[in-house]
């Protein structure tokens, strides 16, 4: 049987509000170890291909490595032998200069280590700590967000979005073309049941067009882009069907502003990410220069075409730094993360005794429950077996991960 052990320790930084708490990883016995990694490492990449894809200020972001982070020095040794001949071919047969994944079982995180490269030309190793954009994993950390919300008494996943009763009621939200959109709900937006399908586009990726027609300069934010979509007719009636929807998630993270009164970031780190000792994350910014501490470096396969620049300068830049507006995306995709981090999310809300969950059985349910209309909600599959999985990709980053009914959870992140 595989036994590992996971100590914990406080570092107590000297400050009037915060206790920071990592988490070490300490093998201290292993039977059998190796066999029993290396068949999940085997079944994390079957699972996963490119086929699979889809601040507060308080808070100190460069923290000294190796002494408070996991490095991959904590999964190496006898017991971790030939982790690298099950993810190294991977990598090669898909062109992938670095890798991060992280797994637990039953509760504890038992393996963490970086592979390949954060950035190529610099040499640099991936870590652990390396952090990478989650694309579409954001929405779950939105989800659990607005779950959290219910739970406080602040919205119901009946309230309506839109119009004079709904919780967006501005003036610029009050007169959309299409008066169907004065039906959609909290709980449509959480299930892609909106009304918005990517019939014509994503609206979220489409900046050039949302600035020529709303006569506004680039880059275009968030708010103009819903302005945008209420000046179109629905592709649907909301809740009568259902389409995978960025623009859904996007306006969610402007709900969670207005019911919180705080912004979206500050909300999700304060109320879920810090009492689960996660401050890694935070949300992503577009340009190679504005880098986070420890961000990885993204790669694209050559010869992409390189796309016109969101800053509207007139420059074709690649789609990775300055072709996408990851910023606006927001709740639907903008996060940065480690890969141990989203393992500490996944486990506080796996429906699982070990650790205890920062949800109700009950919101747990409405997000996973096959046999309820809405799930999933947060997860991009939950399926009958307690198989629950969440993917995201877009140019020069990938992510899955997944939570298994027999204990075992994984996350692999790529650049």
């Amino acid at each position: 049987m595989l036994k590992f052990y996971v100590d914990y320790f406080v570092i107590v930084c000297k400050s009037e509000q915060k206790n920071f708490i990592f988490v070490r990883l300490n093998v201290q016995e292993l039977q059998m170890g190796k066999k029993v990694l290396l068949i999940t490492l085997f079944f994390i990449l079957i699972s996963y291909g490119p086929g699979a894809n889809e601040r507060s200020g308080e808070i100190t972001d460069k923290l000294a490595t190796g002494n408070i982070r996991l490095t991959n020095s904590n999964s190496t040794g006898t017991g971790f032998d030939g982790c690298e001949s099950a993810v190294n071919p991977f990598m090669k047969r898909w062109t992938i200069e670095g890798a991060s994944i992280a797994v637990a079982r039953d509760g504890k995180l038992v393996f963490a280590r970086g592979f390949g490269f954060a950035d190529t030309a610099a040499g640099i190793a991936t870590q652990p700590y390396s952090k990478f954009r989650i694309a579409s994993i954001s929405k779950l950390v939105t989800a659990i967000a607005i779950m959290k919300l219910q739970e406080n008494g602040l919205l119901s996943v009946e309230d309506k979005v839109f119009g004079p009763d709904g919780i967006l009621n501005d003036s610029c939200y009050c007169f959309p073309r299409d008066k169907r959109a004065f039906n959609i709900t909290v709980a449509h937006l959480l299930s892609h049941e909106g009304g918005w399908s990517q019939r014509y586009g994503d609206q979220m990726f489409m900046p050039h067009v949302i600035a020529d027609q709303l006569d506004i300069p680039l880059p275009v934010g968030t708010e103009s882009i819903v302005k945008f979509a209420l000046g179109k007719k629905l592709h649907f009636t909301p809740g009568t069907g259902r389409s995978y929807s960025n623009l859904g998630y996007s306006i969610l993270g402007l709900v969670i502003e207005r019911v919180s009164g705080m912004k979206y970031e500050d909300y999700c780190r304060k109320t879920i990410l810090e009492p689960l000792g996660i401050y890694d994350m935070m949300l992503a910014k577009n340009l190679e220069t504005e880098k986070a501490p420890f961000e990885v470096t993204y790669y694209e396969p050559k010869g992409m075409p390189l796309r016109p620049s969101i800053y509207g300068t007139g420059e074709l830049v690649p789609v990775r730094y300055g072709g996408n507006d990851i910023e606006a995306l927001g709740a639907a995709g903008s996060w940065l993360a480690t890969s141990p981090d989203l393992i500490r999310l996944m486990l506080a809300v796996d429906g699982f005794n070990t650790p205890n969950d920062i949800l109700t059985d009950e919101s747990i349910r409405f997000m996973t429950d096959v046999n309820n209309k809405y799930a999933p909600v947060g997860w991009k599959s939950s399926i009958i077996d307690g198989t629950w999985t969440r993917t995201g990709s877009f140019a020069g980053t990938a992510g899955m991960m997944k939570r298994r009914p027999d204990g075992i959870s994984w996350v692999v992140l790529l650049n």
